[in-house]
């Protein structure tokens, strides 16, 4: 039974990987989950410099789900250079790092930077963050700005490129078509949906940044949507994510046609979620007599 998938010439042994944000860059999750056994990490936002994020209160429940409001909270590409990639060395598993900034400039100093480092194999570049007021989702909502830092870090990276959109525009499959155009690799959808909470005992924004990106099981039917308007849309490869909680989640994504797949907000209720859908889509497979994940692929009718 074949659980490889390549994305963008590069081969993962299964398709499952963590979404960025909710895994910290592995190191958080090492006594829980045996890393050997993921398809990747793929770590949080790393800026060229620390970012202290937003105030406090920038987490809260919903009834399906978690809003976010950190704002890509880091401490800079030296940092993560010296301790995080340090850390992934010791493991046989992917490692896809997310990229943030405020500027172009500020994207491509740290993809010069990780250019340099054997342990990366993939860039996965956050145009789509929803909590900061400056780069991030201003290129991620316009198809022209997008096409443009694009094509920029295409021509710095030595890596493959991954883009991550955001579900918070009018038409995902203009965002694919740009970023396909100006060379990406690869795609990964969805980030979170902008929302609010309001308590109304207080009658106050139950968020310091007043919105937040929701994320969980709320968003799923949406990011599967999305995925499957994007792979018949676009050629390159999608990874898809967004309410993933188990196995069949995970196969719903993939059925749509994503080659990989990213468990993002379980990560917080559930740390060994990533394994469990793991073992599910095995026991999948067996169950359904498929010997090869490539199969499943795209195979929704």
């Amino acid at each position: 039974m074949n659980t490889s998938v390549n994305i963008a010439g590069v081969e993962f042994k299964n398709p499952v990987m963590t979404a960025s944000g909710t895994f910290g860059s592995g190191m958080e999750y090492g006594s829980f989950v045996d890393l050997n056994k993921l398809g990747a990490v793929v770590t949080k936002g790393v800026a060229s410099v620390p970012w202290e994020g937003n105030p406090t209160i920038r987490v809260t429940e919903t009834a399906s789900g978690m809003l976010n409001a950190i704002g890509l909270q880091n401490p800079g590409i030296e940092v993560f250079r010296k301790r995080d990639l340090k850390f992934l060395e010791d493991f046989d598993t992917r490692v896809i790092v997310n990229v943030c900034g405020k500027s172009e400039e500020e994207y491509l100093e740290v993809v010069r930077v990780l250019g340099e480092e054997k342990r990366v194999d993939m860039l996965e570049i956050n145009v789509s963050c929803p909590n900061v007021k400056e780069g991030a989702i201003a290129f991620g909502q316009n198809a022209k700005a997008l096409f443009s830092i694009t094509e920029k870090i295409k021509k710095e990276a030595k890596q493959p490129v991954i883009m991550k959109l955001s579900p918070n525009v009018t038409d995902i499959t203009e965002m694919a078509r740009a970023a396909e155009a100006a060379g990406a690799d690869a795609i990964s959808l969805i980030n979170t949906i902008t929302g609010m909470k309001i308590d109304v005992n207080r009658k106050s924004f139950v968020l310091a940044n007043r919105t937040g990106g929701l994320s969980g099981p709320a968003i799923k039917p949406v990011a599967v949507r999305m995925v499957y308007q994007c792979v018949q849309a676009v050629k390159i490869p999608i990874i898809g994510m967004g309410g993933i909680a188990n196995a069949e989640d995970a196969l719903e994504f993939i059925l749509a046609g994503a080659t990989g797949v990213a468990v993002g907000m379980m990560n917080f209720h559930d740390p060994m979620t990533t394994l469990k859908v793991i073992k599910g889509i095995e026991e999948y497979m067996e169950r359904t007599g498929c010997s090869d994940i490539k199969e499943l692929i795209g195979a929704v009718r």
